[in-house]
């Protein structure tokens, strides 16, 4: 199933997408109240699918489908080929860093480049939504614990990640978290460590990649955090980025007002966003 955030002129909603519509749920609350219930509603929500016509998503305008994370954990350095072009030793144990809650954004709304900086990038990812939460989970039963997948940007500036040891600030400006276009539930995400992945600035392939590539996989991620710290549904995980960012180009290419940035991942959609100056 694809559950995604949307509004159309009435108050945002959950939905369902199915091919090029969407149906309301019909439930209260936000995208995380429906993660929680999911075992309590995932059938009645499936026969509505089957059973009702929805709106046109070209009518509607998807937001991020959690739209207040209670958390956002991302993995640095876990593509073999960008730990290469970033000259760095690859990691023995797992790189993190946070990203603001507040850094999240729409699958399709303009991404700020900010006034203090404009040494903006771009890091196509796949995004994994914990579903049921927890302490100290197995990497066996990691998967059990993911809702499902999205699209994400891990959107950077780079002079603010470098210039100190801990790279949250420049991880963490407005609207350099877009996710999306939906969530797509584990159990229709396919093997999710053997799925395509692509970025494109203005049309040009900059980023092509596998999930196959990563280092440490997506489970042993989860493993990992877990140790640390109580996942909650909701709480979204950035899982790496391949090789290809503008900052290891040479001459590196960061991004301008104006440009468009797309990225897809293989079943799950794809988002794009347009690259404005912050106002």
């Amino acid at each position: 199933m694809k559950l995604a955030l949307f509004e159309d002129g009435s108050p945002r909603q959950t939905g369902i997408v199915v091919d090029d519509q969407i149906i309301p749920t019909g439930l209260p609350g936000s995208m995380i109240d429906l993660i929680a219930r999911w075992e309590d509603v995932r059938e009645d929500l499936a026969e509505r699918a089957k059973s009702e016509v929805g709106l046109p998503l070209s009518k509607v305008r998807l937001l991020a489908p959690v739209s207040r994370p209670g958390k956002i954990f991302a993995i640095g350095l876990n593509y073999a080929d960008h730990i290469a072009e970033t000259q760095s030793e690859p990691p023995r144990e797992q790189v993190w860093f946070t990203k603001a809650v507040t850094s999240v954004n729409g699958p399709f709304d303009p991404v700020q480049i900010p006034k203090v900086s404009q040494f903006v990038d771009y890091e196509v990812e796949l995004v994994a939504v914990i579903g049921k939460g927890g302490r100290h989970i197995a990497r066996n039963d990691a998967a059990s614990h993911v809702f499902g997948y999205c699209v994400g940007n891990d959107v950077t500036e780079r002079v603010w990640q470098i210039r100190t040891p801990q790279w949250s600030l420049g991880k963490s400006f407005d609207t350099h978290a877009p996710i999306g276009p939906w969530i797509t539930t584990r159990d229709e995400a396919g093997d999710v460590h053997a799925l395509d992945l692509t970025c494109q600035v203005n049309g040009e392939t900059r980023q092509a990649s596998n999930t196959r590539h990563l280092v440490f996989d997506i489970f042993a991620q989860i493993e990992h955090l877990s140790q640390a710290m109580t996942l909650e549904p909701g709480d979204l995980i950035f899982t790496g980025t391949p090789g290809g960012v503008g900052a290891a180009m040479t001459p590196r290419q960061f991004l301008k007002p104006g440009d468009t940035v797309r990225c897809d991942i293989e079943g799950l959609g794809h988002i794009e966003n347009r690259f404005e100056p912050e106002i």
